[in-house]
């Protein structure tokens, strides 16, 4: 996966780093564990956080209390505090999306079965007692101003991305300044002759120096820093990607509400209204079941993400820990 990593740039777009991410996450294994393991527990409200995120709380709470204190510590903890918030609520809009299967079931059955828009009573008394249904029923995607929309959770992650690219500029700098010094030190150069030491040089230096602790040490923070940074920009992108869906499916469950509540108005014996209501809802259908499918799949690619993400940074953690 390393090198697969590489193509992506912490500072790409982030449409293009989720595309390039997509075209990876969808070929693994660990994205078929997942949609498997999501999809064999479908409407069961035992489907806890633990059975899905990777490494689990546990995991990372025992690789932090071997770290060192400092504030790279704490933004990656707060790295691994948020992808655990993220998961949580896509947890809750992977139970919206089976919630709307199962409310939008009885609907498709009757579109399937009513081909012919020309019904009979009987027909009409059916499809007004499923529209009945349907409407005593609450949307089950969340609204805008819900706790568990996205918004707040994708503004942690910018912020916190920002916090990452800003201490991986600088962790940068001091690395390439302690190089510098080191070199310089090394051959006999000092003050600003050591700016114009060319890479022959420089790793002819480095051969007689040997290695430096110091350098290692800042290189395995670097890691750590852009293996937070690449996972924010891209699992970012997927909850952008997955509020917009998660929207567009409440939208349009609204608006079947508006047209199913009008065909309600005048009773199950008046079927030019109920016909009406058919019409409208055939239009939408294939579209509605495939944003259902989009959404499912972004979440599960969304958990995947967060799982590859959290296992490379904790692998980074230990790395560093053993190392230095």
């Amino acid at each position: 996966m390393a090198s697969q990593s590489q193509g992506t740039s912490s500072e790409g777009s982030p449409s293009a780093t989720v595309s390039h991410e997509y075209r990876l996450a969808v070929q693994t294994r660990s994205y078929t564990e997942i949609w498997s393991k999501i999809h064999q527990r479908d409407g069961d409200e035992e489907l806890v956080l633990e059975q899905v995120l990777q490494p689990n709380r546990e995991c990372v709470e025992e690789a932090l209390r071997h770290a060192q204190p400092n504030s790279l510590t704490r933004l990656v903890s707060d790295y691994f505090r948020h992808t655990e918030d993220a998961t949580h609520l896509c947890l809750l809009l992977h139970r919206s999306v089976y919630r709307a299967r199962d409310l939008y079931a009885p609907l498709h059955e009757l579109l399937d079965v009513f081909e012919d828009l020309s019904l009979n009573h009987s027909q009409c008394t059916h499809a007004f007692n499923v529209f009945t249904q349907f409407d005593r029923h609450d949307n089950p995607f969340p609204s805008p101003d819900s706790h568990h929309n996205l918004d707040d959770t994708r503004r942690l992650f910018s912020d916190l991305k920002n916090k990452l690219d800003r201490r991986l500029r600088k962790a940068r700098r001091i690395r390439r300044a302690t190089v510098i010094c080191l070199i310089a030190t090394a051959v006999g150069v000092v003050g600003a002759a050591a700016a114009a030491i060319t890479g022959h040089a420089l790793t002819a230096a480095f051969v007689v120096g040997g290695p430096c602790c110091v350098c290692t040490r800042s290189k395995d923070h670097m890691k750590q820093l852009d293996a937070a940074a690449k996972g924010t920009c891209v699992l970012n992108g997927y909850l952008g990607n997955i509020d917009r869906l998660a929207q567009r499916l409440r939208t349009a469950v609204e608006s079947d509400k508006h047209f199913i509540r009008l065909g309600l108005e005048r009773g199950a014996e008046d079927k030019h209204p109920i016909q009406e209501v058919l019409k409208q809802l055939r239009k939408g259908h294939s579209n509605f079941l495939q944003l259902l499918n989009e959404l499912d799949q972004q979440i599960c690619l969304c958990f995947n993400t967060v799982n590859r993400a959290r296992s490379l940074l904790l692998q980074h953690i230990y790395t560093t820990h053993y190392t230095s």
